[in-house]
């Protein structure tokens, strides 16, 4: 799982406590009080965060009310640590003004807290578009701007930050197509859902090295590149819901045997259930409703030893094994199962398997008939 934000920002507490204390490790004297009048690095932050402060244009919670003076280090959600290459220097290495509803825009100064490592904006109603300077935040390990009103093409500077870890822009309105070069980078968690982003996932999306990927509520084209078994040692959760995929489940997905939670619900997904997914040992919630899914559920997938919450409803299943009756939640309804209640009726379903069979090929899309 990705380090939480709260974690990494009491990491940044203790250390700014540390150095409150007047001895931070690996600095032989106390340190005097440290501002912007005595410290360059405090003199840049405070240049960056009267920039932003100016770029507020509503701020109804006064957060930036105590913005005033040289002590940056004493703002509010203004966190200071010592810096990583002088220890006996006070920096600033955390900004989180997070659900401070607050309205303007991201300043090109932000360029200037060359030392943070995590910058956490999220629930506000910041508009336009990430600051050219942002590739300057060469340490920044976790960025969240989520539930903003950002526009614009993908932020294309996050892909030259060197140390990021956490990315989340979710809740934008973001469009257009999105890199495959972040998908090679070597993140821990990435949400870009809620945007409208229009792409289709490339064959590097294997490359990930993300723990947590949600691409839900976006516009995805193509198919579920079968690149998707490579992630088998580091993904935990994947997120693809209502973004339009149109293929079948490739049976490289059964080599994700770190995956809890996967949820492809609300696609236009057809074929049939791999065998392979009984090779998801770590699954816990399963969820591939309202799709055109069709056949027999493999007896594999119910019989999963940790599969707690397993959701098949408003596809064409046409049998289930027994043991899938003995989770603790699952959703049969609307399919085409004899003898169980609440399913589509009959026309429906004879119409369905009147239908052409699918094939995909090696690639999991749907083959070309000739």
């Amino acid at each position: 799982m990705p380090t939480t934000p709260l974690l990494l920002a009491a990491v940044l507490l203790l250390s700014a406590a540390l150095l409150c204390s007047g001895h931070p490790p690996g600095c032989p004297v106390p340190l005097p009080t440290q501002t912007a009048d005595n410290n360059p690095r405090l003199q840049r932050a405070y240049v960056a965060l009267q920039a932003l402060k100016k770029a507020i244009t509503d701020d109804p919670k006064n957060l930036t009310q105590s913005w005033c003076g040289p002590d940056v280090c004493a703002y509010f959600g203004v966190f200071c640590a010592p810096s990583l290459d002088d220890p006996c220097a006070r920096t600033v290495a955390g900004v989180d003004l997070n659900h401070g509803d607050l309205a303007g825009t991201l300043p090109f100064e932000l360029g200037l807290l060359t030392d943070i490592a995590v910058l956490h904006l999220n629930s506000n109603r910041f508009a336009g578009g990430l600051p050219d300077s942002l590739p300057k935040l060469s340490l920044l390990y976790e960025l969240d701007v989520s539930n903003n009103r950002l526009s614009g093409g993908f932020p294309q500077h996050i892909l030259c930050l060197p140390n990021v870890k956490f990315v989340d822009i979710r809740f934008n309105n973001l469009c257009g197509p999105v890199p495959p070069a972040i998908f090679d980078k070597k993140i821990d968690a990435l949400f870009i859902n809620n945007n409208h982003f229009d792409f289709e996932l490339p064959d590097n999306f294997g490359n990930s090295t993300a723990s947590v990927i949600v691409l839900a509520n976006i516009r995805l084209r193509g198919c579920i590149p079968s690149s998707i078994g490579r992630m088998g040692g580091t993904l935990n959760e994947l997120v693809l819901l209502n973004s339009g995929i149109r293929s079948c489940i490739p049976p490289e997905i059964g080599a994700l045997r770190e995956l809890t939670v996967l949820d492809v619900s609300f696609n236009q997904l057809q074929g049939q259930l791999p065998e392979s997914m009984a090779g998801l040992r770590s699954l816990e919630q399963l969820d591939v409703a309202h799709n055109e899914l069709s056949g027999h559920i493999p007896e594999g997938i119910c019989a999963l030893p940790r599969l707690s919450n397993f959701t098949y409803s408003f596809n064409y299943f046409c049998g289930e094994p027994e043991r899938c009756a003995t989770l603790r939640r699952n959703d049969d309804r609307q399919n085409c199962i004899a003898g169980k209640p609440d399913q589509r009726p009959t026309d429906q379903c004879m119409a369905f398997l009147h239908r052409p069979p699918v094939h995909c090929d090696g690639h999991g899309c749907f083959a070309q008939h000739y």
